[in-house]
């Protein structure tokens, strides 16, 4: 199963505030994480699309948009606010449309909260889209690929 295969199993599961669990839901950076901690990249426990995306920013970074890059969305690099998962050059796939109120499944379903597809450029706050160097943690020979 490749990460962008696994990253698809969660579509329309829904969004929550702080979520990090697939059985409750996930936030932006929640959703993250826990694709990387499938494929046994952990550089942090839990973490902000900040810390993402200073992490990234400094390890293991490759050039190039597509497959298995990230987009982060904010006003600035200091201010990162939101990361998604590219799964092709245009489409990305994000925890999106919730907020700080978004904290049961409820509240979710009233915003259309969850897990969805978007082009990368539906958020006009888009600071950098990164891709990591996956071959550093990810050994083909697992039988994993991005």
């Amino acid at each position: 199963m490749t990460l962008t295969q696994y990253a698809l199993t969660f579509l329309h599961q829904p969004y929550r505030w702080g979520g990090s669990n697939p059985l409750t839901g996930f936030d932006c950076s929640g959703f993250i994480l826990e694709l990387l901690k499938a494929f046994g990249i952990e550089p942090f426990r839990d973490g902000t699309a900040q810390d993402i995306y200073a992490y990234f920013k400094t390890n293991g970074l490759q050039t190039g948009v597509g497959e298995g890059s990230f987009c982060f969305y904010g006003k600035n690099s200091s201010s990162i606010s939101h990361i998604a998962y590219m799964i092709n050059k245009a489409q990305v796939i994000e925890a999106g449309s919730g907020d700080s109120t978004t904290t049961t499944l409820e509240r979710a379903k009233e915003q259309g909260a969850c897990i969805r597809i978007r082009p990368f450029n539906h958020r006009k706050d888009i600071v950098e889209i990164i891709r990591p160097d996956y071959s550093e943690w990810v050994s083909t020979s697992w039988g994993v690929s991005i």
